[in-house]
């Protein structure tokens, strides 16, 4: 039973990632530095909880906004390209997070052991979970209760005129700001939250998985991320979820005896998507539940 508790914690970290993503992409950035506010998320709440023995909730608000500060920082020079450039730049964000925390050594004693980030041996004794009695299933229900509420609430985002906002940057940038958008609100503000997201999902990480190293950060994470929702497709929030299950659930769990050549479909998956189903996996005839989900414009 732990080992399907597990694959549903690992969907849940997933579609939060992809989700914070989702928004960034709402707006036409393409954005790989989610998975360096994830990290963020992740060494932030593990500190608060493990060195100072703060409570897991005010944990994980206070590493997402940590998360979304740095998020709000890249968001303004982010400003000034778009692109591959944008895209690059925000590996070099990511990979310089990474090496940060890589070095990073702050250990303290407690009950005669030292716990805390140990640089390239990684922040081990992230235990809050198991030391206040959480069942795995508790684990689970909380962090699908976080998610829910993540995905309702950009769900509901995409049916006020925020939603509509996000999107026209996102279609046509001149077009928007001769409407009166100011673009620079919009796209930091994407960014911001996105980062924000991202540092939820890595503090739920690092305590599900009570290890991270900076090994658990890389760029093959973040280009999970924004595959999720290009996968899904952008017409509705849901279309992430749908990915991520596919993707995680499905192609790398399901198909586990195939090795490495799982990347390998992984990757002709993204190229079968984009040339016949640019709208993405939820439009396909036999998975289209778009319907359902249908966004009502305003």
């Amino acid at each position: 039973m732990e080992y399907y508790f597990g694959i549903l914690q690992n969907i849940g970290f997933h579609t939060l990632l992809g989700l914070s993503a989702y928004l960034l992409l709402l707006t036409g950035q393409l954005s790989m530095a989610q998975v360096g506010f994830f990290a963020i998320g992740a060494y932030a709440s593990g500190i608060l909880t493990v060195i100072y023995g703060i409570n897991i909730f005010l944990a994980l608000g206070v590493g997402a906004i940590i998360a979304s500060f740095f998020a709000f920082l890249v968001g303004f020079p982010a400003l000034r390209i778009k692109g591959l450039m944008l895209v690059i730049a925000t590996i070099a964000f990511s990979e310089i997070v990474r090496l940060y925390f890589f070095n990073l050594r702050w250990l303290v004693e407690k009950d005669g052991v030292e716990v805390g980030p140990d640089g390239a041996q990684g922040f081990r004794e992230i235990r809050y979970f198991a030391a206040n009695g959480w069942e795995p299933s508790h684990i689970v229900s909380f962090i699908w209760i976080v998610v829910i509420l993540v995905l309702f609430a950009l769900w509901w985002l995409d049916r006020v005129k925020a939603g509509s906002v996000l999107r026209a940057v996102g279609e046509d940038e001149l077009a928007a700001q001769s409407s009166g958008i100011n673009l620079t609100v919009v796209k930091v503000s994407a960014m911001t939250g996105g980062g924000f997201i991202a540092g939820i999902a890595g503090g739920l990480y690092a305590h599900s998985t009570t290890y991270v190293d900076h090994n658990s950060f890389t760029i093959l994470l973040a280009t999970f991320a924004v595959a999720y929702p290009i996968l899904g497709g952008l017409k509705n929030v849901f279309g992430t979820l749908f990915a991520v299950i596919f993707i995680q659930g499905i192609l790398i769990e399901g198909l586990r005896f195939l090795g490495d050549y799982r990347n390998l479909l992984f990757g002709l998956l993204i190229i079968l998507v984009m040339n016949f189903y640019p709208k993405g996996l939820i439009n396909i005839p036999i998975f289209n539940w778009s319907k359902l989900f249908k966004r009502r414009d305003l």
